[in-house]
């Protein structure tokens, strides 16, 4: 199913001033791909597209793949036909959807690829996503001046098999953590007991969890590739009575508001911050000024957005209790 409403412009890591006037120009009609609308980031990403549309008057189509490679391929396809002037992208799988990105610049349509990443091979724009290394370092860091010379019993949730989003954010803060080691206590080494995957979401938390509490009773870590899967695993964590363990959870990104209230009432770790509404508005400012040719020259291929670790000592900054996500 598909929605038209309108989009804008922001900047972030390129050359892109916020304010910029934009040249009176033709309507822009963007694409937006979403893989899924099934967890809050995704959503609240389309909302950031969807309220910066309104600025300009420029026409968004959106298509949401469920989750299916396929149907994502298809929903592409299906904005070409309907003559989109750029399209916006996160992507499902990084290789399968290279094919229908160079069906789509062939066509003359742009590709800005947003908070997932897409094999070298594609010919796209730029790719706008959270800084996953940097934001591991920190995360790593915060872990090891909290645990010391503990040892480490980390479960390890996972998103999507191949996601490569997903094996950014757990090597940058596994790198983190053994830096952190090296630098605070002179050593480094930790166990990861079991790797689940939660599919991204809340639900899927809760059962990789159990599985892996079942599997090791030694579990004193949690490190989760987003907040929706970590919220679950502290929901399975306190089903299975065992909220009383001090097990540790966190999170390699996201930022997401029920997940930063807990830290701020200590009752979750830290987590990295992936902010959606600030990569939804540099991605559909973007493309208003790559349509209107009023974009830089000199588009890096990969734009971060800055990186944070969530902590109790900074929660309150992030906290926005009436966002989305």
């Amino acid at each position: 199913m598909k929605t038209i409403l309108a989009a804008a412009f922001l900047a972030g890591g390129v050359a892109i001033a916020a304010g910029s006037p934009v040249a009176e120009a033709k309507t822009v009609k963007i694409g937006l791909s979403m893989l899924t609308q099934n967890a809050p980031y995704y959503a609240a990403l389309q909302a950031a597209v969807q309220k910066e549309a309104k600025v300009l008057g420029a026409q968004v189509v959106t298509a949401d793949a469920n989750n299916d490679m396929l149907k994502q391929i298809s929903d592409v396809e299906d904005m070409l036909s309907q003559n989109i002037d750029i399209l916006i992208m996160d992507p499902k799988d990084a290789k399968g959807l290279v094919g229908v990105t160079k069906e789509a610049v062939a066509a003359h349509v742009p590709v800005i690829i947003v908070d997932s990443s897409i094999d070298a091979s594609a010919p796209v724009l730029t790719t706008i996503q959270s800084n996953n290394a940097e934001n591991g370092r920190m995360i790593g860091d915060w872990l090891i001046g909290q645990v010391k010379n503990k040892d480490l019993h980390i479960a390890l949730l996972s998103g999507d098999q191949g996601n490569v989003v997903g094996e950014a954010r757990r090597d940058g803060v596994m790198g983190g953590i053994i830096e952190a080691q090296l630098r605070q206590v002179g050593h480094a080494g930790f166990t990861v007991v079991g790797q689940g995957w939660g599919g991204w979401t809340q639900e899927g938390g809760v059962k990789a969890m159990e599985d892996l509490m079942t599997a090791h009773p030694d579990i004193n870590a949690v490190l989760a590739e987003n907040d929706s899967m970590a919220l679950g695993a502290m929901r399975a964590i306190q089903d299975a009575g065992k909220a009383d363990k001090n097990i540790m959870i966190f999170a390699a990104a996201d930022g997401q508001k029920e997940a930063v209230k807990l830290i701020m009432e200590g009752k979750y770790g830290a987590t990295g911050l992936n902010d959606p509404a600030v990569i939804g508005k540099m991605a559909t400012d973007l493309a208003v000024q790559v349509v209107n040719k009023t974009a830089p020259a000199d588009i890096a291929k990969i734009t971060y957005t800055p990186p944070v670790a969530i902590t109790k000592a900074n929660a309150a900054e992030y906290y926005k209790p009436d966002a989305l996500f």
